[in-house]
């Protein structure tokens, strides 16, 4: 773009009296507004794309004459608006502007959202969540009436969920209040930028929408951790490795340790202190954490007190931290678009390298961490595509609608479809979510509960009363997680006498929050680790669990149910890859390579273009082991379809586990007999045809489609997690969904929150769509390896088969000798 745009005098001398000039795609972002044109900028982390969406912002207002919302900042995490906010000020203070820049998250008090509502300042930076607060109060036209400007921070991360689907909708509706505004995003590397333009484009339409990106400053740094010690087979803790990791964290100023899940990043921490010689202060933070415990660790990081934390992806988006000096990434990364986001937490500057680390925590994950590693070199992107609109989120964004005022459904049917998400709704559609937000439903429209809008005189849809309002508003949102449990520390353990359920010591802290299931596992005096130290657990009131610290030497692991992230395709694709190409092991650890050479003398390899199954008898039972390498949902989706076709087959299978790189199902049925009689047909068993019948039978029967239709209702509104001055328990939630949904199932199955079930578990839960396409590339192309015995590429997987419930480093040794007991078992030594 050109470069002739203006600054005013004001910011140009604070450009000079911090040494700075500003950069090409900063100027570029400001030329794009002086010209009337949103923009979308594509830039790696580190380089200044904060100061870029806000610098139009702070030349137009630079004279300082401005009355009301000029800007809106909209951030997916509530500490980074804070961060963003933080940094904003200091140049505003700096250069003596009378700008005002304010927050607006959960944690901010009612007082001061009210007050913002009536005088809100300049710039706003917010979450997609109250941003959907705020249209639907009933001035919002007064508003949204003088913004001018929307900045999207880290848009990547959002386009792909449920949450970008409501945030579309939102700014549909900001586009019509305000409908001179402009939209700059702001985006790390993606694999499509055309879309993610398109996506910020379809609010404005006939509007001039600029992609522009910035250069991508020094290649990053990344190697695999070296060590002497034995590689796992299986498992996820990456035990082996906490004594180097210290060592490295001790050689570095600041270092942020990534993991995939919460329970990996409690049992690092772990690990790391029970080697800290030195004391060292290193920290741990995730998202079960309280508020306080996480801004703590915020806060110490910007004052450079911290030695490491450790984190999970609730840092992946992290505060600009220039003293951050190497990323450490636990465990594979899953993809390397991930992997390129949290490398740029460390050394946020752009013409400097960011170094990071890998730790794979098993032998597969030697192989997925050596495709990331290529993968980055080529600066390759596996981001999402952003997704089509969910019937759920458009069924709460007409409530919130009808809450700010009554809505003609012409009117607000073609609003909609300026989100890009829903540009192709059918009218048809459209109409089925209006009247199930009404009424219900057929179903459900004789209970007056579920009727939520009536009609007015002139045809209008408004809200049957002020309740439904206040409702939405406590239950607004897309973010589903397990229900969750307060977990409080008290200063003494026990109960109080006659009172079994009403422990002593109200009034401790609360370290945060747990999953509701996972206290169902429990008994009083059981200990686990949490918020990095052992508590044992005491008992349970309403939605609180107590605690007490405790001494143990095999605490339990939570075992929480989100955080978990696929492999991606662009990974899968390049591990099969190394598979075939025996040339490419030099790269690996002789530890490695040797296992990969004894299988290749044993058993086969696994090809690129093709799917290897093996088959083998073990004691009394048999087994059938594959490797897809297409990730742990598509993978048990498989075996659930897989076991129902064996046991047509009468194979008698008895049951499958699944990891991220294979599936083995075992049953009493002698498979290889079966395979080479002909009896069993592997072509058969394998083709895409499963994915018709047998998938639409299995989920009849599975209690999956209830689990995903409670999400839905919950988004939808159909059912309510919060009412005033209370919050219903998971189970309550769980008994009510449920019994909807059998009614729903039963009266109406093309109801429209079950065809919202339906798509989620296709594409989340289930993978519906990754798994076809690997059925249609192996068709024709299985390889069958009939074995006397387990192969070594069989051991990871088969180590998950009947594994008992060992907790702490117990769990680990017992694995590793099982494992020991597989080898010999495949070298035939046993």
């Amino acid at each position: 773009m050109s470069t002739d745009v203006i600054l005013p005098f004001i910011i140009t001398d604070w450009f000079t009296r911090k040494g700075w000039a500003p950069r090409q795609h900063q100027l570029d972002v400001l030329a794009s507004w002086q010209t009337g044109a949103s923009a979308l900028l594509i830039a790696p982390t580190g380089a200044g794309k904060t100061l870029a969406g806000f610098l139009p912002t702070l030349v137009d207002l630079a004279e300082g004459q401005f009355e009301g919302l000029h800007t809106l900042y909209i951030s997916p995490l509530k500490a980074l608006a804070v961060d963003v906010q933080r940094n904003l000020n200091a140049p505003i203070f700096e250069m003596g502007l009378k700008i005002t820049a304010e927050t607006r998250t959960g944690d901010t008090p009612a007082s001061k959202r009210a007050r913002q509502r009536a005088e809100p300042p300049n710039i706003l930076l917010t979450t997609p969540e109250q941003l959907c607060l705020l249209i639907s109060h009933p001035h919002a036209d007064l508003f949204f009436g003088s913004l001018r400007r929307i900045v999207l921070d880290e848009l990547h991360a959002l386009v792909t969920s449920k949450r970008g689907e409501l945030l579309s909708l939102a700014l549909a509706r900001i586009a019509r209040l305000a409908p001179n505004l402009r939209i700059t995003a702001l985006s790390a590397t993606v694999a499509r930028p055309d879309l993610l333009r398109d996506w910020i484009a379809q609010p404005v339409p006939g509007q001039p929408t600029l992609l522009l990106t910035a250069s991508g400053g020094a290649p990053p740094v990344l190697e695999i951790l070296e060590t002497e010690q034995r590689l796992p087979w299986a498992g996820h803790s990456a035990n082996y490795a906490h004594r180097d990791l210290y060592e490295t964290i001790k050689r570095h100023k600041t270092t942020l340790l990534f993991v995939n899940t919460r329970s990996q990043a409690e049992m690092l921490f772990q690990g790391l202190w029970a080697v800290n010689d030195d004391m060292l202060p290193i920290a741990l933070h995730h998202g079960s954490l309280s508020v306080e415990q996480r801004r703590k660790v915020e806060s110490a990081m910007v004052a450079g007190e911290l030695k490491a934390v450790v984190c999970t992806s609730t840092l992946d988006l992290g505060i600009d931290w220039g003293d951050v000096d190497l990323v450490v990434q636990v465990g594979a990364p899953k993809g390397s678009s991930r992997m390129l986001q949290r490398i740029g937490r460390a050394n946020h500057r752009l013409d400097e390298p960011s170094k990071a680390v890998l730790v794979p925590s098993n032998r597969f994950e030697v192989l997925e961490c050596e495709a990331a590693l290529e993968a980055v070199a080529e600066s390759h992107q596996d981001s999402e595509d952003p997704v089509s609109g969910g019937y759920d989120v458009l069924a709460q964004h007409v409530l919130g609608m009808a809450c700010a005022s009554p809505f003609a459904a012409d009117d607000l049917y073609d609003e909609v479809r300026r989100a890009w998400p829903y540009r192709d709704l059918p009218r048809g559609q459209f109409d089925r979510v209006v009247e199930f937000v009404a009424t219900g439903g057929y179903a459900l429209q004789a209970y007056e509960r579920y009727a939520r809008l009536k009609k007015t005189e002139d045809g209008k849809w408004r809200i049957a009363n002020p309740q439904v309002a206040q409702q939405y508003r406590l239950n607004i949102g897309t973010i589903i997680e397990e229900p969750m449990v307060k977990v409080r520390l008290i200063r003494q353990r026990g109960l109080k006498k006659g009172q079994s359920n009403s422990p002593v010591g109200y009034g401790g802290r609360v370290l945060g929050e747990m999953e509701e299931y996972f206290f169902g596992t429990l008994l009083p005096g059981d200990t686990f680790m949490f918020g990095g130290e052992i508590v044992a657990f005491e008992g349970m009131k309403d939605n609180e669990a107590f605690v007490s610290r405790a001494q143990s030497a095999n605490p339990k692991i939570p075992s929480y149910m989100g955080g978990k992230f696929p492999l991606s395709t662009y990974l899968a694709e390049r591990v099969r890859r190394m598979l075939d190409t025996p040339e490419s092991w030099s790269a690996l650890p002789d530890q490695v390579s040797d296992w990969l050479r004894l299988q290749r003398d044993i058993s086969v390899l696994p090809r690129r273009d093709s799917l290897l199954v093996e088959t083998f008898p073990r004691g009394s039972q048999n087994f059938l082991v594959c490797y897809p390498f297409e990730g742990r949902l598509a993978h048990q989706t498989l075996g659930m379809l897989l076991t129902r076709r064996l046991e047509r087959a009468r194979a008698r299978p008895l049951g499958f586990v699944a990891s991220e790189y294979a599936l083995a199902i075992w049953g009493l049925g002698d498979l290889s007999a079966l395979v080479r009689t002909g009896r069993l047909s592997l072509d058969d068993l394998f083709a895409e045809d499963m994915l018709g019948d047998d998938l639409e039978d299995w989920l009849d029967e599975s209690a999956l489609m209830k689990r995903t239709f409670r999400n839905c209702a919950i988004i939808a509104g159909l059912i309510e997690r919060r009412h005033p001055g209370k919050e219903k328990s998971g189970r309550q939630i769980t008994m009510s969904s449920d019994l909807i949904y059998d009614v729903l199932y039963q009266h109406e199955p093309d109801h429209i929150l079950i065809q919202a079930t339906r798509r989620d578990a296709a594409r989340g839960l289930l993978d519906i769509e990754r798994l076809g396409d690997m059925l249609r590339r192996i068709s024709g192309h299985i390889v069958h390896k009939p074995l006397a015995r387990i192969s070594p590429l069989a051991v990871p997987v088969m180590l998950d088969i009947g594994k008992e419930p060992i907790f702490g480093e117990g769990r680990e040794s017992a694995m590793a000798d099982a494992a020991d007991e597989l080898m010999r078992e495949a070298l035939g030594q046993s």
